[in-house]
């Protein structure tokens, strides 16, 4: 019997930090084998004659680029173990954002408002399941993909990304109270922002970055662009109600049934009930907030513009709406309970992110701000001592930890690909052979070279920097289009973001959701193949068919 569990332990898939490393391993050893090389600027027909010579074709148009040039490689050997505090410094913002994030809702979970919110959400979808017609769409279905929807269009509009790390701790917690597990969780939230951000229409991240570079005008073609958002979309919902109803039936089925236990704990504390109160404490954590809002409305109402896409609309009037909706919705469920007056607070969070994002240009700094005040502010309502709400914090920040240093160490994989001169070298090999193939077979390779390299290099504007100079000029030689490029460039960013474990992103969406890299890369892998397939399938008829702006 001992013989036998050893063996079940030996064949115990490596953690995910493991996985990791194992990959940073690889990447020092290639630095030993692969030549080195970089992409250096250059003039404009500098890099035309260039193209055209790999190419055998002569150039037709004058486009800014790069050239490859060789330098030395860097072998790297001791530096793999340097490489975690290098990638930790690098990711440094993600990083403090996880932790951050952690502290808050840990305070928030704390109160259990989001149970109090949950309990009265089920309650609400229970009366709705009463009507006939709603009751045979399903009402869970509906509310599935409603939110798929908006962290969809999230995605495609801002290119929303890291932010989704917040709303993980969130909806999961609902897909569970729904009879769902953590995995239809982060698809609601995470893999709809990124199916979006993939199908982007107005994304400044990738396509503005692309279009800039490739010489095209800003956001044009977008006509066909909303077509793919919307076929990505019709893929991805259908493959999320599926899955989320066979778990449904039977959640055994689910590879996260056993991992998902404290997330089931967690949703059904003390069978459901929940002893509502209010007090004293809570209107002073009112009366800060209110305070802080007013103040915020005050300096900042004037210079409120809207930015979508390459348009802007003033709106100076969008804050002080807000701020009497908080005044109203937060002293009304003031008045309820602690509990509902804390998940106001989430509510309006989530509303001045969004406003945040779009109107200010918020990042991870500002959105972590937001969220820390949420944490103090509810630590405030529920009568805690500062000393209290500090060890809270902590708390939540230690729960925490291993995403964070789980992020770090994936960031060590480029940190070592770039510190070895190999990564360019990369690029390089695979756009070399592009020149000598048909439009329709280009098209799939540029698609496909962008799939590849977004496993190295999940950074979108770094990515476009680095390989649309390239690919624009060869667009122009093999006689397709410069925004089949873009859209190549678009398809190839987007979806391999879900499973990349360089993507600093999904480590931290995982790591919150406990939901270990191997179980997801098993889940998610038919499914991204799936989209990259839709993805070449939208690309054919930018070949065949005059589009709009293509």
């Amino acid at each position: 019997m001992s013989q036998t569990n050893n063996q079940k332990k030996k064949r115990e898939f490596p953690n995910t930090y493991v996985i990791i490393f194992g990959i940073i391993l690889i990447c020092a050893l290639a630095t030993w084998l692969v030549p080195g090389g970089k992409y250096v600027e250059v003039a404009t027909q500098e890099c035309q004659d260039s193209v055209a010579v790999q190419s055998g074709h002569s150039a037709a148009k004058e486009g800014a680029g790069v050239l490859f040039t060789d330098v030395p490689a860097v072998g790297q050997s001791w530096q793999v173990l340097s490489a975690f505090y290098s990638g930790f410094t690098r990711q440094a913002g993600i990083i403090v954002f996880i932790l951050i994030i952690g502290a808050s809702f840990w305070v928030v979970n704390k109160s259990r408002a989001v149970d109090a919110g949950i309990f009265s959400f089920l309650g609400y979808v229970t009366k709705l399941e009463k009507n006939r017609m709603l009751a045979r769409i399903g009402v869970n279905n509906i509310v599935i993909t409603l939110v798929m929807l908006m962290f969809s269009l999230f995605g495609a509009v801002f290119g929303m990304s890291e932010e989704t790390i917040a709303f993980v701790v969130i909806i999961i917690p609902l897909a569970i109270s729904m009879g769902y597990d953590s995995i239809v969780g982060v698809c609601m939230v995470y893999v709809a922002a990124h199916v979006g951000f993939a199908g982007a229409i107005l994304n400044p991240f990738t396509i503005g970055i692309a279009q800039d570079i490739a010489g095209l005008p800003l956001f044009s073609g977008i006509e066909y662009r909303l077509f793919c958002w919307v076929v990505l979309n019709v893929i991805m919902i259908t493959v999320v109600l599926w899955y989320a109803n066979r778990i449904k039936k039977n959640p055994q089925k689910s590879i996260m049934y056993e991992l998902d236990a404290n997330w089931r704990e967690q949703v059904t504390r003390d069978g459901g009930k929940l002893e509502y109160y209010t007090n004293a404490a809570s209107k002073v954590s009112y009366a800060i907030a209110l305070l802080a809002v007013i103040g915020f409305t005050a300096v900042y109402s004037g210079s409120c513009s809207i930015s979508i896409g390459a348009t802007s609309y003033h709106t100076p009037w969008l804050l002080p709406v807000c701020a009497l909706l908080f005044a109203g919705v937060c002293g009304y469920a003031l008045f309820k309970s602690v509990h509902f007056y804390i998940l106001s607070l989430l509510g309006f969070t989530i509303l001045y992110l969004v406003v945040g994002v779009l109107g200010y240009q918020w990042y991870i700094g500002e959105i972590s701000a937001l969220f820390l005040a949420l944490g103090i502010l509810s630590g405030i309502a529920m009568g805690l001592s500062a000393n209290k709400i500090v060890n809270e914090l902590m708390a939540g920040a230690k729960d925490i930890l291993s995403a964070a240093l789980i992020v770090g160490l994936a960031a060590g994989i480029v940190y070592i690909l770039e510190e070895g001169h190999i990564i360019d070298t990369i690029l390089n090999a695979m756009a070399s052979g592009l020149g000598k193939a048909g439009e329709l077979a280009s098209i799939g390779m540029m698609y496909a070279i962008q799939t590849v390299i977004n496993l190295v290099i999940p950074s979108a504007s770094a990515k476009a920097a680095i390989t649309m100079p390239i690919m624009a000029p060869f667009s122009d030689i093999i006689g397709v289009s410069r925004q089949a490029t873009v859209l190549a460039f678009q398809f190839g960013d987007g979806f391999t973001n879900m499973i990349t474990p360089t993507s600093g992103v999904l480590i931290a969406v995982l790591g919150i959701a406990r939901i270990p890299y191997n179980k997801w890369f098993k889940w998610m892998l038919p499914f991204v193949l799936l989209l990259v397939l839709a993805g070449f399938l939208l690309l054919v008829p930018t070949i065949y068919m005059t589009l709009p702006g293509f």
